[in-house]
């Protein structure tokens, strides 16, 4: 097998004992969530550096994935395939390339790459509708998701679709997107932006497609793996879906959460196939779907291709990325602290758990403002975007820990109010949703299968040397980030009930380089029990 030759599925699925002879093969090549990382990552999803690079240790960047993309592509086609090529959103966000050029370098390379169709990841909207106007004005491909009334954005209004038909190879594929309901707790795509049931719109277009003679409908979405499969259960009519939001790894290697692709039994009870490729650019998925003379779906079978250092960079592209580096290099290499062991930033951890970077940025947080009246912070799990490697760090790492730009937040909280509010943060616990509450100066216990609204118990706040239980009704000094303070990620709590609030302070990432050149080079993060998981 060729390194870009059909992989042999973890899970190679045949649709029936005796499907007929198949007249039509496509193969899908995807990525999700890609998150800004124009250059290559380390292990720990985070920009490398030149001695990682050096010991081609580096996965993905932009110019690699061309190459993977370019080469498998046109290989297939001169085989006679039929290939697209699909997006299913969160290109913006995730590096210091994102906060300089704020989507017009996403623009350009995935032009250069040749994009088929992407959908809108709840990201997309981190600067408002303007900052999604950026990529739809600029891609040469269609930019969509079938569940947003743009028709009172003047910015997005007739330029995101709904789904489309792409001719490949003689035949009509439909595609039909959906994006995560919960994208203006979780974003800015302002009160212009009206989002709409995302099963009613995926039903809806789907029989448009049909009624329209479409036989092939596959479903682009940013909803995450779980509500994948439950569109699929819920929707008839789709023969496959290419998923994002959720970060998932699907496939045959150590650390995937399912088959790939995983299969769901729709209403009617064809199993149709899922798949999602991770995030970071780390792996390109590649799902290859064989089709009846009926336009049934008798085989479906691939694997994600890992984009290791085995596979070169596109040059010209490396060399832009290069070219377009060199304004923010002096920012990225700047030396800020040392430490001597790793800091978890996983989003495996952060978002179901006491993490270690949850209890640095939480305590840098709280050391910040200690001096004002504060004794807890409350961070947002999905605020915390990688991990940092032990030894010197960068200002680069930093960022790319904290990319979104929020500043230091600080208010007034009644204590039955942040209970309220670590409810929210493990109301949607499976999902591993980015509102789950990294705290300092508090402790509390979750149980993930009790009922939502009644998952927090034991929480206590810092008394002295000790701990006492929080009071309901005492005021208590609250720091956070503007972003929840203004009601992100569900934390309407803080929106509605604090007082004395000020969103105006430093921004996050250089209060966290403070504070690791504060606790000096010997440092290490510790957890402390500081969040009980039942």
């Amino acid at each position: 097998m060729t390194r870009f030759g059909l992989s042999v599925a973890v899970s190679a699925l045949a649709f029936g004992a005796g499907a007929a002879q198949a007249d039509y093969t496509l193969h899908i090549l995807h990525i999700n969530d890609f998150h800004s990382r124009i250059e290559a990552i380390n292990k720990y999803d985070a920009t490398c550096d030149s001695e990682t690079l050096a010991k081609n240790e580096c996965f993905g960047g932009i110019a690699r994935l061309a190459t993977a993309i370019g080469d498998l592509r046109d290989r297939l086609k001169s085989e006679g395939q039929n290939v697209i090529v699909l997006d299913a959103g969160d290109q913006y966000q995730g590096s210091l390339f994102y906060t300089t050029y704020k989507g017009r370098d996403t623009v350009e390379f995935m032009n250069a790459i040749g994009f088929d169709a992407m959908a809108v990841g709840n990201h997309e909207f981190d600067d408002g509708p303007t900052g999604l106007q950026i990529l739809a004005d600029g891609a040469r491909f269609p930019v969509i998701s079938g569940n947003l009334d743009l028709s009172q954005s003047p910015e997005l209004r007739g330029k995101v679709g709904d789904k489309l038909i792409l001719e490949i190879g003689g035949q009509k594929i439909g595609i039909v997107s959906a994006l995560a309901m919960d994208t203006p707790e979780t974003a800015s795509p302002g009160d212009k932006v009206i989002f709409q049931d995302d099963l009613e719109s995926v039903r809806a277009d789907v029989a448009e497609l049909t009624e329209a003679g479409v036989s092939k409908i596959i479903a682009l979405t940013h909803e995450g793996y779980r509500r994948d499969q439950e569109i699929v259960a819920a929707v008839e009519g789709l023969d496959a879906l290419i998923g994002g939001h959720s970060h998932t790894l699907l496939g045959g290697m150590e650390g995937a959460e399912g088959p790939y692709p995983t299969l769901v039994k729709d209403p009617g009870g064809k199993d149709v196939p899922i798949a999602t490729a991770y995030a970071y650019g780390k792996y390109l998925g590649h799902l290859t779907l064989t089709f009846d003379e009926d336009g049934q779906v008798t085989k479906a079978e691939g694997q994600p291709i890992l984009l290791d250092s085995s596979i070169p960079e596109n040059e010209a592209i490396a060399a832009r990325v290069k070219e377009m580096a060199a304004p923010i290099e002096a920012l990225k290499q700047k030396l800020v602290a040392e430490t001597s062991a790793p800091i978890d930033g996983s989003r495996e951890t952060c978002r179901q758990k006491e993490c270690e970077m949850g209890v640095v940025v939480a305590d840098a947080m709280l050391a910040r403002v200690k001096d004002q009246g504060v004794s807890i912070a409350i961070a947002n799990g999905g605020g915390l975007r990688a991990s940092i490697d032990a030894g010197p760090v960068t200002m680069g790492e930093v960022l790319s820990v904290l990319p979104f730009q929020n500043t230091l937040s600080t208010f007034q909280l009644k204590g039955e109010d942040i209970v309220t509010a670590l409810e929210n943060g493990a109301s949607q616990y499976d999902d591993k949703a980015g509102r789950f509450a990294q705290v300092a100066g508090l402790k509390y216990t979750v149980d993930p299968k009790a009922e939502t609204g009644k998952r927090i118990s034991d929480v206590q706040v810092r008394d002295g040397q000790g701990w006492k239980p929080i009071d309901p009704a005492a005021t208590y000094g609250v720091v956070s980030n503007n972003y929840m303070r203004a009601g992100g990620d569900g934390y309407k709590i803080f929106a509605t009930n604090a007082t004395a609030a000020y969103d105006f302070g430093p921004d996050l990432a250089d209060v966290l380089a403070e504070y690791l050149i504060k606790v000096g080079p010997g440092f290490a993060p510790k957890l402390d029990g500081r969040i009980t998981v039942k």
